[in-house]
């Protein structure tokens, strides 16, 4: 073929478009790809979330959190536990928390009516009573009514605390009625009375006497069905950081936290 200066020109022309056109894909993979690696690292939840449980949560609650922070390693989980009722009194009087898990639906609702709760709460877990001994068991109890016998030196929690207000209803179903020595505000506090020694018998939550391992014995007894305590958790209304309050709650009712919780002897919702 005969080459001519409309041929060369032609070529030339082509040349130049097919680089263009390279040019231009080669162009847009590149930011495509980092504009989603930098979408997935923000993706993780940062920050600092207070969560104020119920002292029957200190043990899982700890582990979770644990986990939380170790899954995300931008966060940080502070923990405050108390009898439940304490809780809500801190937080109605202003506390800076971000999250409530509260160990019966009587005290979440306190907050609730009070519009001081973000949305609806969610329940994760159930607890029923058990009594707790010293290992030697020096009163010898055996069942729930050996509670009352004259003499036993037994501990409960105050009524206005969720183990306290299933104490309360087990006694009124089995018109069992008892005369604690000592009234106390959580139920950890039950507990430290019957492991020092200074209590006979305790009642407790069945996963506070897994817990305490060998220090004490545990009397399962019938009648604790009477007073199974679901527990509920949400979100403060003035949490400060309500997507990390969130992201922790997913990681307590998650299939994780269920393991954990299910591993301490809670039960499911």
């Amino acid at each position: 073929m005969r080459i001519t200066r409309q041929n060369i020109t032609a070529l030339l022309a082509a040349g130049a478009l097919a680089a263009g056109l390279a040019g231009c894909g080669g162009g847009n993979t590149t930011p495509v790809a980092t504009s989603t690696a930098g979408a997935s690292e923000t993706a993780k939840p940062a920050g600092t979330v207070t969560v104020f449980a119920a002292a029957s949560l200190k043990a899982t609650f700890t582990k979770i959190a644990a986990d939380f922070e170790a899954a995300n390693p931008g966060a940080k989980v502070t923990l405050n536990f108390a009898g439940s009722s304490d809780l809500v009194t801190q937080i109605t009087q202003g506390a800076p928390a971000d999250v409530f898990a509260s160990a019966d639906t009587k005290n979440m609702t306190k907050l609730s009516d009070a519009k001081l709760i973000d949305g609806s709460a969610t329940n994760f877990a159930t607890n029923v009573l058990e009594i707790a001994v010293p290992a030697s068991n020096p009163a010898s109890i055996a069942s729930f009514a050996d509670l009352a016998k004259p003499g036993v030196k037994v501990v409960v929690c105050a009524p206005q605390v969720p183990c306290g207000s299933a104490t309360d209803k087990v006694e009124q179903a089995t018109g069992t009625t008892l005369k604690p020595v000592s009234e106390e505000s959580s139920v950890t506090d039950v507990l430290g009375k019957v492991t020092s020694g200074e209590a006979d018998a305790g009642l407790v939550y069945v996963t506070d006497v897994k817990t305490a391992g060998s220090r004490v014995k545990g009397i399962p007894f019938a009648e604790s069905d009477k007073a199974v305590n679901t527990y509920p958790i949400a979100t403060v209304g003035a949490s400060k950081n309500k997507d990390l309050a969130k992201a922790f709650i997913a990681a307590v009712t998650g299939a994780g936290g269920k393991k954990v919780l299910s591993d301490a002897g809670f039960g499911a919702p």
